[in-house]
C-alpha cells in the first residue's frame, strides 16, 4: 500500500473509480466459500476479489483507479461513542492471511492500493473524491455502505456489488432509495441510527419517519428548533430526550472530508500490469483460468489497466469523449 504526493487537478476529463478494499475483500471471502492453491493456501478472498475488480472496472471504465484499505477506527469517533462499531466480529483468520496476497496482485497490476494508519477507510474516501472532483474527475465508489449515499453529486456516484443491476447510482436514486436528498443524509442516518456502526438512532424513528420529518423541517436544526410542531406526542417527546445522542449522530455519520491523504493523480492513472509478476502469482494460486486469459489476448487480468475494456477497445478514450456510462 503506498503514499503520493499531494492530488493534483487533472487537465483532461476522465473517471475516478474507488474501490473499497476490506469490503470488497469480505464479500468476496463469504462469496467463494472453499477454494485453495496447491499448497493449501486459502485463495477464495483472492479470486473473488480480483473477478469483482475486473467486473467493476468493466462497468465503470475508469481512467483512474484505486483500492482503499481500513487503518483503523478513528479516534475521534470513539471518543465520541466508545461502543462505535465494538460489536463487530474479528476477521476471519482466513481472510486476513489473504489481504497481503491481494495487495501482491493489486500490485502486480499496477492498481494502486492506499490506506492511512488511525483512518477509517469512508473517511479516505470521501477525501479523495472530493480532490478527484474539484481536479476535474467523474469518480464512482465501489461499495455497499449505505454512509456514501452523502457523498452523491452530478460528479459522484455509487456502485453497490449487491445490486445486480450494475446501476450507477445517482442523486435521483438516492432520493427513490431514501426519500431525501443526499444532502440530507447525514440527518436522516442520525434520525435512524446504524446497527452496522453500532449508532443508536431515536426510539420509534425508521427510515419512512426519518424522511417524513426531513420533508417537513429540512434538517435536524430546523428540527429541534420547531419542534413542538411535531404532531405526535410520543414522537416529540422521544426526539427532545434523542436530541444530545442525535447531534453526535452527526459527528459519527459525517465522512471527513477533509482528511489528508497524500494521493497524486498520475499515480492512479490506469496503466499496464506488470504480465511477468502476474503470471507467477497465477501460477502460485493455481488459477488456470486467469492463466490462461492472460496467455489469450493478454486477458482480462493483464488488460486490467492498460487502457482498454478487455475486449481490445480504448476504454480511456471512451470516458474522454463522455462515453464510459
Amino acid at each position: 500500500m503506498q503514499n503520493g504526493p499531494t492530488f493534483e487537478a487533472s487537465a483532461a476529463p476522465g473517471r475516478l473509480l474507488i474501490m473499497d478494499g476490506h469490503a470488497y475483500a469480505y464479500r468476496a471471502f463469504f462469496a467463494i466459500r472453499s477454494l485453495s492453491s496447491p499448497t493449501g493456501q486459502a485463495t477464495n478472498a483472492i479470486y473473488g476479489f480480483i473477478r469483482m475488480l475486473g467486473k467493476a472496472r468493466d462497468r465503470v471504465r475508469p481512467s483512474h483507479a484505486l483500492v482503499i484499505w481500513d487503518g483503523g477506527l478513528a479516534p475521534e469517533r470513539m471518543t465520541l461513542l466508545p461502543e462505535y462499531k465494538a460489536q463487530r466480529r474479528e476477521m476471519p483468520p482466513d481472510l486476513r492471511l489473504q489481504l497481503d496476497p491481494i495487495v501482491a496482485y493489486l500490485r502486480a497490476a499496477n492498481v494502486f492500493s492506499y490506506r492511512k494508519e488511525s483512518c477509517e477507510a469512508d473517511d479516505c474516501i470521501a477525501s479523495i473524491a472530493r480532490q478527484a472532483t474539484e481536479g476535474g474527475l467523474e469518480v464512482v465508489i465501489a461499495s455497499s455502505d449505505k454512509d456514501f449515499m452523502q457523498l452523491v453529486s452530478p460528479k459522484v456516484k455509487l456502485l453497490n456489488p449487491n445490486d445486480k443491476s450494475d446501476t450507477l447510482c445517482g442523486v435521483e436514486d438516492v432520493k427513490h432509495k431514501t426519500g431525501v436528498e443526499p444532502t440530507q443524509i447525514v440527518d436522516w442516518l442520525s434520525l435512524i441510527g446504524d446497527s452496522v456502526d453500532n449508532i443508536p438512532g431515536v426510539p420509534g424513528v425508521g427510515p419512512k419517519t426519518a424522511t417524513d420529518l426531513l420533508r417537513q423541517f429540512g434538517s435536524i436544526d430546523e428540527l429541534f428548533r420547531r419542534l413542538p410542531e411535531v404532531g405526535s406526542d410520543r414522537l416529540r417527546e422521544n426526539l427532545r430526550a434523542s436530541a444530545e445522542s442525535v447531534r453526535r449522530n452527526q459527528q459519527l455519520v459525517r465522512l471527513k472530508d477533509e482528511t489528508l491523504c497524500e494521493v497524486s493523480l498520475e499515480a492512479l492513472t490506469v496503466k499496464p500490469g506488470d504480465e511477468g509478476a502476474l503470471r507467477e502469482l497465477f501460477s502460485g494460486w493455481g488459477f488456470k483460468t486467469l492463466l490462461s486469459e492472460l496467455e489469450q489476448a493478454r486477458g482480462k487480468a493483464a488488460d486490467f489497466f492498460n487502457g482498454t475494456d478487455g475486449k481490445g477497445r480504448q476504454a480511456g478514450n471512451l470516458v474522454a469523449r463522455g462515453q464510459g456510462g
